[in-house]
Parts: structure tokens; sequence; C-alpha cells
């Protein structure tokens, strides 16, 4: 093994992004070293090198990207537990609750500040990466690298979203604006978890058509003037109980809005740092209606998602869109950030 790998490094201080050489990490005390098979690239990522996100808690100047990450176990540092071993096959948790940090120390209840993967510490965009061993959850050998990778944020995040966020049920109305990594996957959780009907609202045509693959009941582009009434003839006058704001798009929230139910909450699960804005607030108030922040997942979410593919209740064969070479990292931020190929997600191999 050499001393040096390829990474995946953003410098915060001046936004650029590079693969480049660096040092093989060894782990230390309760840490593991995997040797990261697949990572996804995510709009999250793109916002990090574009300068719309960035991180809280990061303590140096650099950092490697990748929040996505699955591979197989390379190296046990000190006190790792039993129940791990070199070679078992595993995905990352997408962050960490480290109960340590003055982050961590600042809350009554420690634990709570949640330390994001490849945003405040060294992810996944590398040929190796350090990861807690409490991070780890194992993956059966007949779940493919690609596909585990992204479970961690991509399916995780639509998934606490629905159930834990938005308390999505059983034959209830739900829309889905934005149909791209986390979209898509909220179409295809919403109809196992069994809400009806589904209705996803993407400008883009293939987009929209990928909807009604996954699972979504009605496909509307949000430019069309007859959305909402043709929503509300699908949901028999009602309106929706849930929105899922999957785009991070101003425009979106009001359109959103617009269209719930009395009681009705829209889920802002898209990140963007503009405004939240509210056009008419007195039918929101009158309608007893809500807008609930929403980011990532919680414990247990990541196994729950690892179980239903275990049993074939989950299939994420149709959303790894591409693979691209670790070295070709920002070709790959590129095309995602383009949109090229209208992609669900593309994975990195090292």
């Amino acid at each position: 093994m050499t001393d040096t790998m390829l990474a995946g490094r953003l410098d915060v201080r001046n936004k650029t992004f590079a693969v480049e050489e660096v040092p093989v990490p060894e782990p230390g005390p309760g840490e593991v070293r995997i040797k990261v098979k697949a990572a996804g690239v995510c709009l999250s990522d793109v916002h990090l090198i574009d300068g719309s996100l960035n991180p809280l808690f990061l303590a140096s100047d650099k950092v490697t990207l990748g929040h996505e990450v699955s591979g197989v176990i390379d190296a046990l540092g000190p006190d790792v537990p039993g129940g791990w071993a070199a070679g078992q096959r595993v995905l990352l948790q997408a962050g960490e609750r480290c109960g340590r940090c003055a982050n961590c120390v600042r809350f009554v209840d420690p634990c709570q500040q949640v330390r994001t993967r490849g945003v405040d510490y060294d992810g996944g965009w590398a040929e190796y990466a350090l990861a807690a061993q409490h991070t780890l959850v194992a993956i059966p050998d007949d779940l493919p690298f690609e596909q585990a990778a992204i479970i961690p944020d991509a399916v995780s995040t639509p998934w606490a979203a629905i159930v834990v966020t938005g308390r999505a049920r059983p034959a209830v109305p739900v829309g889905v604006w934005g149909v791209g990594g986390l979209g898509a996957h909220a179409v295809q959780l919403l109809r196992l978890v069994g809400a009806a009907p589904i209705i996803a609202v993407d400008p883009i045509e293939a987009a929209r058509e990928r909807a009604r693959d996954f699972g979504a009941d009605l496909a509307l582009d949000p430019a069309a003037p007859d959305l909402r009434d043709r929503l509300l003839a699908a949901t028999g006058g009602r309106g929706l109980d849930l929105a899922l704001d999957m785009a991070g798009v101003p425009a979106v929230r009001e359109q959103a809005v617009s269209c719930l139910a009395p009681g009705g909450r829209l889920v802002l699960v898209g990140l963007t740092p503009a405004p939240l804005t509210l056009t008419h607030s007195i039918p929101f108030s009158y309608f007893g209606q809500q807008i609930l922040g929403h980011y990532g997942s919680g414990p247990g979410h990541v196994d729950q998602l690892v179980d239903l593919t275990r049993h074939r209740r989950l299939d994420l064969t149709r959303s790894i869109s591409g693979t691209v070479p670790l070295a070709d990292a920002a070709a790959a931020v590129g095309r995602l950030e383009r949109k090229e190929g209208n992609p669900v997600r593309l994975i990195l191999t090292p």
C-alpha cells in the first residue's frame, strides 16, 4: 500500500476544488479505515463548491467532499469493539454526533449536533476514508456498493422527511416538488408507505416521466396555468395533506403552500440560502397550515432502508445514472450542475 492517495478536496477559503494527492489516513481510537468503493455526487456538494452552502464546524481550510460512501473495512484503530473486521462490506452514515466536541457539549443533551461527513470533516471522495465505528452500517453481499453509497442521504433524507417530519400516512395525498436525486426517491418511498395520490411537480419533462416510472400518479409542469386545478381534481377538491419541497426553490414553496389542504404541511427538504417568504399568510393561518424544516435523517433510518433493500421492498437499481472515476470528480460535478442527462445520482469510483 502506498503512503498517498487521491482525494477530491475543497478549499473553503476560495471555493476551489481539485483532486489531489494526500496522505492515506491512519485510524485513531474507535475509528476504522475504509477502502472506498463508491461515493455519491450530491447537489449539496455542488453548492459547497459554488459557495451557496458553507461548513459550520470545519476545523481547517480544506475538506475532502463526499457524504454518501460505501466500501470495505481496510484497517481498524485501537478500541474498536468486536464485530467489525477487515474485509467487511459497509456504508458510512452521512454524519455523526460525537458528544465530546465543543459544538456538541453546548447542548443540554449531548450529541444532538450533527457534524456532516464531507462538510465538517473529511468525507469519501477519496481512495480511503476514516469513520467512527458507530457510523458503520453493514450491507448484504448482494447490495451493490453504488446503490449502498446513496442510502445515507439521497434515500434516507426523503425517508425521514416522509415518515417523521411529514408524518405521511396511507391513502392521503402528497405532492413532491423537484424529482431529482431526493425527489425521485421520495416518490418511490411514498409509494412504499401507501400515500395516494402521489403528485410530482417538475419543469423537466424527462423528470416528470421518471416520476411516473417511480410511482407518481400524476406528474405536472409547475408552469402549467391549470396546475392547481388539476391537483385539486386529483385530490377530490381537498388539496395536499403533505407537500415536499425537494428543490430548495423559493417559487416552489409559494406554489406548494397554495396547494395545501386545511391543516396541510409543507416540508422544506431542498436547501437554499434564499429568504423564506409567504405572500398570502392569512389563509395559511386560517386553515392551520404548517411549514416545517428538515435536514438529513435520524438514528435507525439507514438501517431500516438497508433492511428494506435486503427484503426486496426497495429497489435502487434505477437510481444510479452513471459512474465516473474519482480522478474526474470535477467533471461529475459539472454534469450534475448542468443536469446533463437528467441524473438521479452519479457515482465516483476510486
